[in-house]
């Protein structure tokens, strides 16, 4: 039966080379073969039946017509569909990769479905852990907050960001993250929309706020730089895969039509 093959090595992708650009290999056989140990993992089918497997290498191995990416620049070569089935892959290949021994008694667990796994000795059974995070666009009239954070990799100003604690709702984490971030205050909280972040099992949660009151403040242990920036004069933003950059253009364009 013909299957979407998607293999990693590490956070690398296998692409095919297509004369419209890149693809996944749809295909009987994948164009390399599994390791012996490795475990070949059933993903949930696309909308239309079509099966999806994934696996991993431990090295790379160059393949005529295929070409090695990692994982986020993916999404500006693959389609939209792919670049999210293919985060699905390599979630279910990082927990699988860590998550090889009990956490209870220590011995080997071995796959009971395609998303679970029971331990051979005491029968633990674990599913895959997602890490949820909220992100928040933070308005002041013609102004939104832009922070730089300490883990970013370039120049780019992002959002307002952090996990969900225990014990806590989404609004009271996205509250407390900007307090302990910034400073401020906000108010008129409302849902915008969530996004699969797989580096490596997360889920982002965004939000729309207003500011409220106080003066930034940063927690330089999290944030070198941030401030309000006026709509027609933005700093670099987040790349167009992140949800960071939904909020922001969705936000430029209400304000663009009012």
């Amino acid at each position: 039966m013909k299957t979407f093959w998607f293999i990693f090595c590490g956070s690398e992708l296998l692409l095919q080379k297509s004369s419209d650009g890149y693809t996944i290999l749809f295909a009987d056989v994948p164009p390399i073969s599994a390791p012996t140990k490795a475990t070949v993992h059933n993903i949930t089918p696309f909308e239309n039946g079509e099966q999806v497997k994934t696996f991993a290498l431990d090295e790379k191995t160059d393949v005529d017509g295929f070409e090695w990416c990692p994982l986020r620049p993916s999404f500006y070569k693959i389609t939209r569909p792919l670049y999210d089935k293919a985060g699905k892959c390599y979630e279910i290949l990082f927990w699988d990769a860590h998550t090889k021994y009990c956490g209870i008694c220590g011995a080997p667990m071995k796959m009971s479905t395609d998303i679970s796994k029971v331990c051979t000795k005491c029968g633990n059974e674990i599913w895959p852990q997602l890490a949820t995070a909220v992100i928040v666009l933070i308005s002041k009239g013609d102004e939104i907050l832009l922070v730089h954070a300490n883990n970013f990799k370039s120049n780019f100003y992002g959002l307002v960001a952090g996990f969900v604690e225990t014990g806590e709702t989404l609004e009271e984490a996205v509250a407390r993250e900007v307090l302990e971030e910034t400073g401020l205050k906000i108010k008129n909280l409302s849902y915008f929309a969530s996004q699969p972040w797989p580096y490596p099992c997360g889920l982002m949660v965004g939000f729309f706020a207003e500011y409220e009151s106080g003066e930034i403040h940063l927690q330089l242990s999290e944030l070198q730089k941030g401030g309000w920036f006026h709509k027609d004069h933005l700093p670099q933003i987040p790349e167009k895969l992140s949800i960071a950059r939904r909020l922001i253009d969705t936000w430029l364009d209400m304000k663009n039509r009012a």
